[in-house]
């Protein structure tokens, strides 16, 4: 990396002109609970969650279809320290087109490692670009902070300071069962080079990552169109010094139907801030969740193609 600031990034077959349009929605993917301006240059809003976080946000760069930059001008946490963290910072989307799609490059100016909330914001982030936005963005509706009541998107901040474990979720317009099928179709969202089965109790498969990550998993768990749970029986992440870190962890889906919509609950017990591979890993899931989503709701994921192996001769 060139920069510690917090960045990631997410592609879509949307234009440019749609991708803006979501972003400058700041109620539609982020909270509901924000009072202010947030399309034009100039504009300012407040965001509120519970008694958790503050923040005063100013738009000091609007270009349309192409970049908005915001300047964070107050904030206030209540799980640190320093509890105005995020004052000076400022936040950037980036709009671009990519291969005939369009790419949405988020990046947290001065939100970086040495900063207390650096992990929880991160996550925090994570799930409000890469699932919250692109949803919005794809599917015309995202998982915004409620207006009233507590946060079903995303875990209390300051709970999640202790509850450790990688932890994201996705809603889909499918039902369980939909669900439940593409999770156990593991080559067509995470990676076409798996050698096993993912379907049964019991069942096992390994995954290739070129040589940067072999993982082998069982699944240990299978309650159908409920939860599908796999044990990390064996690990060799060979860009950290402990190569066996996913060795003995848990990856967990739980499923749960609410009206018309599901929401697939993801958690990698075990993948915990203190592991060194840990913000390659949240990042990679983050987009392989995408690719999830991608997969129960158009039918078609964005897995790690597979690998023509070499002719021996």
């Amino acid at each position: 990396m060139n920069t510690p600031d917090f960045t990631t990034t997410l592609l879509v077959d949307q234009s440019p002109k749609e991708a803006f349009n979501a972003i400058t929605n700041v109620r539609g993917w982020w909270s509901e609970n924000i009072e202010g301006g947030t399309a034009r240059l100039n504009d300012v809003f407040e965001y509120r969650y519970e008694d958790v976080h503050y923040c005063k946000v100013k738009l000091i760069e609007v270009v349309p279809d192409k970049k908005v930059v915001w300047s964070v001008l107050d904030n206030h946490f209540n799980f640190t320290k320093d509890t105005s963290e995020w004052k000076g910072t400022k936040v950037i989307f980036e709009i671009s087109q990519k291969d005939k799609k369009t790419q949405i490059r988020f990046t947290h100016q001065g939100l970086v490692p040495e900063y207390e909330c650096f992990d929880v914001c991160r996550e925090g982030w994570g799930n409000y670009i890469n699932l919250s936005l692109r949803n919005l963005i794809v599917a015309g509706k995202g998982q915004p902070n409620p207006k009233e009541g507590r946060n079903e998107y995303q875990e209390d901040l300051s709970q999640r300071m202790n509850a450790q474990d990688y932890h994201t979720s996705i809603t889909v317009n499918a039902t369980a069962q939909e669900a439940f099928k593409c999770i156990n179709s593991v080559t067509k969202w995470w990676t076409e080079n798996l050698e096993g089965s993912s379907q049964k109790l019991n069942d096992e498969f390994t995954v290739r990552f070129d040589d940067v990550h072999v993982s082998t998993q069982k699944l240990v768990e299978v309650v159908p169109d409920k939860k599908v749970v796999w044990l990390v029986t064996e690990s060799k992440i060979n860009f950290v010094k402990d190569k066996r870190e996913w060795t003995n962890t848990k990856v967990a889906f739980e499923i749960s139907s609410h009206g018309d919509e599901t929401t697939i609950d993801f958690t990698h017990f075990g993948l915990i801030p203190k592991l060194e591979c840990y913000g390659d890993c949240t990042n990679a899931w983050g987009q392989y969740m995408q690719s999830l989503f991608s997969l129960i709701t158009t039918g078609k994921g964005q897995p790690e193609k597979k690998k023509v192996k070499q002719s021996q001769k």
